[in-house]
């Protein structure tokens, strides 16, 4: 069985994550962390009259390469889940059992991954600034629920986050032992896991890898964040164990926008003003999208992840054609996903008719 060795992380966050190195490993997650999108500086029109078809091409890769990762918004789901985990982690540092949760739940494409994710890096560097000089420390460990989990697949998730290997023969017990000293050794206090919905009480797998996962959180002295799709009525909370886990866990509901009272529209404005306050394109006109935001609801149903997509797009596609600006006919070329879709078709109608697309 290899050993973790935390001091040997790489600690330039510069360096380029290898695609085998997803979030779910210690180096994709510390990459991840360290990682900020640096906006591009808008040159000129003669700095750019300037450029030769070489250095054109590359500054053009630069700009849609940060426009492809623009940085994140900070969402009433983001604050809500930061906060009420923050709380949690100080009441549960000197608890010894029964630590509180929280649980992120809500449809797809509401943000639910991304707040987790955006929790744990807001923890570490919060961490890492109060121990500037300790390598060892490695205070958060994300993992997602494989489909039809059991409690040794469960468990390899853990021990593939900290790189861990074991030889065939070993057993469970060897890897929850492995997993928990490595833990304890680099101080994990904060254990993220997603697509919780994965986890099906009804079925005796699931119900074992549920158990696994409640003897991690007795072991790990650290506080539990889960993140998965309507929770509630998938089954979660049924049963004796559900009802312990609603004992223990307070959750957030990760919801779609609304956009029906004044209060409501002015969130959303503010949101998608927020969004394109990120955006570095040569000749778009600050105030176009926030102009817009009732055809960019209508046309991603509130979604957070529908709307992100959509402005990332058109704003790739604004430098692709040239003509560095972002408008609603190039937001019509940019395709969304199914749901936004069908929430764009139920919603149409209550569109002002200047606004309301041509449906071929």
């Amino acid at each position: 069985m290899s050993t973790f060795s935390p001091s040997a992380r790489n600690t330039d966050p510069a360096s380029q994550v290898p695609p085998d190195n997803p979030l779910t490993t210690k180096e994709g997650w510390h990459y991840f962390v360290g990682h900020e999108p640096v906006p591009p500086r808008l040159l000129t029109p003669s700095e750019r009259a300037a450029l030769s078809p070489r250095e054109r091409i590359r500054e053009e890769e630069r700009c849609r390469g940060y426009h492809a990762d623009l940085p994140m918004v900070n969402t009433p789901v983001i604050r809500k889940v930061t906060a009420t985990s923050r709380l949690l982690i100080q009441l549960n540092r000197n608890q010894i059992s029964a630590r509180r949760g929280v649980i992120l739940s809500g449809a797809s494409g509401t943000g639910k991954t991304t707040a987790l994710t955006q929790l744990g890096r807001a923890h570490e560097l919060a961490v890492r600034k109060r121990h500037p000089h300790d390598r060892n420390r490695l205070p958060v460990v994300y993992v997602t629920v494989p489909p039809a989990a059991t409690p040794k697949m469960l468990a390899m998730e853990f021990a593939r986050f900290f790189g861990l290997t074991f030889p065939s023969r070993a057993n469970i017990t060897d890897v929850v032992d492995a997993v928990c000293a490595t833990a304890a050794h680099v101080h994990v206090d904060l254990v993220l896991v997603d697509e919780i919905h994965n986890l099906t009480l009804t079925t005796r797998s699931g119900a074992e890898a549920s158990d696994q996962l409640k003897y991690f959180a007795e072991r790990l002295p650290a506080t539990f964040a889960y993140a998965g799709m309507d929770v509630e009525s998938n089954g979660l909370f049924a049963g004796t164990r559900g009802r312990q886990i609603a004992g223990r866990f307070v959750v957030v509901p990760a919801t779609p926008f609304a956009h029906v009272t004044a209060e409501d529209q002015e969130t959303w404005r503010a949101l998608v003003g927020t969004l394109e306050s990120t955006l570095r394109l040569h000749d778009h006109t600050p105030g176009t999208l926030t102009g817009l935001s009732e055809y960019l609801f209508h046309r991603t149903g509130g979604m957070i992840g529908s709307l992100s997509q959509l402005v990332r797009g058109a704003a790739v596609l604004a430098i692709e054609d040239e003509s560095e600006r972002i408008t609603e006919d190039l937001l019509e070329i940019v395709p969304v996903d199914y749901a936004a879709e069908q929430s764009e078709k139920r919603t149409a109608p209550a569109m002002p008719a200047a606004r309301r697309r041509r449906v071929a």
